[in-house]
């Protein structure tokens, strides 16, 4: 497969990330990349190195855990488990579950980097006060 190595890439780099090595996101996204979560819709890789960077302010012990990889042509499909602990609530580990659409350009660069993953249930509903109203909400929907 065309893109094979460049997905091969991305997860390593992904599931090894750090502070240091977030700093060098050109080495797999294009300079006009596209990047879009549940919180950003940025781009140009500066922007997108300001978001894993705030990560690392905002979580103690981040890491990624490819669980998936579909390639087929110049797109590919992963899923994936966030591992980290919020410095200012819980310090039990924490986990979202998400999966990721790139796309690839003929170079082997990331273009397009969009995740997907509910906020409400993976984020939300484990801080302590937004929490618990995140679950009343819940099941008053299913009432």
């Amino acid at each position: 497969m065309k893109h094979a190595a460049d997905l091969q890439r991305v997860v390593t780099f992904f599931e090894t990330l750090t502070p240091a090595s977030s700093t060098q996101l050109a080495q797999i996204y294009s300079v006009d990349a596209s990047f879009k979560d549940p919180f950003n819709a940025v781009h140009g890789v500066p922007a997108i190195e300001r978001i894993f960077s705030h990560m690392f302010v905002q979580v103690e012990a981040p890491r990624f855990v490819i669980t998936t990889q579909v390639l087929q042509d110049d797109q590919a499909f992963l899923t994936w488990d966030f591992l980290f602990r919020m410095k200012r609530f819980s310090r039990d580990e924490q986990c979202i579950h998400g999966a990721t659409h790139l796309r690839f350009d003929a170079a082997g660069a990331v273009t397009l980097h969009r995740d997907y993953w509910d906020a409400a249930e993976e984020l939300y509903e484990k801080l302590p006060v937004l929490g618990s109203l995140m679950r009343l909400l819940k099941r008053a929907g299913q009432g």
